[in-house]
C-alpha cells in the first residue's frame, strides 16, 4: 500500500492535473493498491504527514509526495518518527533541488516510474535547525539564513514566480529578486562556531548556506562537494566582498565556481551556530517561517529512507 500526499497547487497550480490525468491513471494500469490525500493550504501536508504515520505506529510504511522540495520539508516536519517511513518523490514545484542531485526526472511519469519499479532505497542525512525558543524545523536539501532566506521569502509571495514558471524559466524568479535583495541588503556582522572549534567572526555576513545537497534556488551550487549521506553539513559563507563583486559571483554559482572570489568561505561541520547582530531571515529548503539573530544547525545521519 501506498500513501500519496498531492500539492494540487504545485506547478503553477498543474499539481492536480498531473495527478488526475498522469499518475492516477497509471497507478490504476499497474493494478497498485494506494491512498490519496490532497492539501488544501500551508500546514495541511505536515499534518496529513503525521496523521498517515501515527495511524500504525512501529510499521514500516512508504510515502509518495508529489510537489516540490518545500512539500517534501513539510512533510518531514510532521512526522516524529522518520526511520519506518520510505520516501517516494514525484517533483512538480519550482526549483526542484532534490531532484537535481538525485537525478530524479522531472517528467511525473517517469519519476513514478522510478519509484514503483526501477529506483533503489537509499538513505540520506536529515539536517535540523533549532532557534533559541526550543523550535525545530527539519531540513532535507539545505538551510540558510540572511541573503538566500530572503530571497526564498520574496519569491514565497512573488507575482513572477507563476508567470515565470509556465515558460519553463523558474530560475529567473530567485535570480531577480537574488539582485533586488542583494542591493537592499543592511550590513551585519556575525560568528561561526563550527562543532568545538574557536569561533569564525564575520564582519559582514551576507548569508550561510548549510547544504546538505548541491544545490539550491533552482539550481546555485553552492556545495558542490556536498554529500547527503556523509554526516557532514557542507557550508557557503559569504560576507566580506562588495556587492558590486557578488552581483559577478553569483551567475558562476551555477557551475559551483564561486570559490574563486575571496569573501566567499567553504566550511564544513556535523553542527554549528551562527550568530548575527540583528535578525535575519531563516529558511528550511525555501520555506521561511521566521527571523532569528541565533540559530545551531546539525546534520542527523542516515535519518531519512528515499527511493531513487
Amino acid at each position: 500500500m501506498y500513501h500519496i500526499i498531492i500539492n494540487p497547487r504545485s506547478r503553477s497550480g498543474r499539481g492536480l492535473k498531473i495527478w488526475k490525468e498522469s499518475i492516477e491513471p497509471k497507478l490504476h494500469e499497474y493494478g497498485i493498491a494506494y491512498r490519496n490525500y490532497f492539501s488544501k493550504e500551508p500546514g495541511d501536508v505536515a499534518r496529513l504527514a503525521c496523521e498517515i504515520t501515527s495511524a500504525s505506529p512501529g510499521k514500516p510504511l512508504t510515502l509518495i509526495l508529489l510537489g516540490g522540495d518545500g512539500t517534501v520539508n513539510e512533510a518531514l516536519s510532521g512526522m516524529e518518527d522518520t526511520s519506518r517511513v520510505t520516501l517516494g518523490y514525484i517533483p512538480t514545484g519550482s526549483s526542484n533541488d532534490l531532484a537535481r542531485d538525485l537525478c530524479i526526472p522531472g517528467d511525473p511519469l517517469e519519476a513514478l516510474e522510478l519509484i514503483l519499479h526501477r529506483g533503489s532505497v537509499h538513505t540520506m542525512d536529515l539536517g535540523a535547525v533549532t532557534y533559541d525558543d526550543g523550535g525545530i524545523r527539519p531540513f532535507i536539501v539545505s538551510c540558510g539564513i540572511g541573503f538566500d532566506a530572503a530571497v526564498c521569502e520574496e519569491a514565497l509571495h512573488s507575482k513572477l514566480k507563476n508567470a515565470f514558471n509556465r515558460l519553463g524559466l523558474g530560475k529567473l524568479t530567485y535570480l531577480g529578486i537574488a539582485l533586488k535583495q542583494l542591493f537592499g541588503a543592511k550590513a551585519v556582522s556575525g560568528r561561526l562556531t563550527l562543532d568545538d572549534n574557536e569561533p569564525v567572526t564575520m564582519k559582514t555576513l551576507l548569508f550561510v548556506a548549510c547544504m546538505l545537497h548541491r544545490f539550491e534556488g533552482g539550481g546555485f551550487m553552492f556545495c558542490p562537494d556536498a554529500d547527503a549521506s556523509d554526516g557532514i553539513l557542507d557550508l557557503c559563507a559569504v560576507g566580506d566582498l562588495p556587492k558590486l563583486l557578488i552581483l559577478f559571483a553569483l551567475p558562476t554559482a551555477f557551475r559551483g565556481k564561486h570559490y574563486r572570489f575571496e569573501g566567499i568561505t567553504p566550511y564544513r561541520a556535523k553542527t554549528l551556530t551562527i550568530e548575527a547582530s540583528s535578525p535575519l531571515w531563516v529558511h528550511t529548503d525555501g520555506e521561511v517561517a521566521r527571523k532569528s539573530d541565533r540559530i545551531t544547525v546539525d546534520c542527523r545521519h542516515g535519518a531519512v529512507k528515499m527511493i531513487y
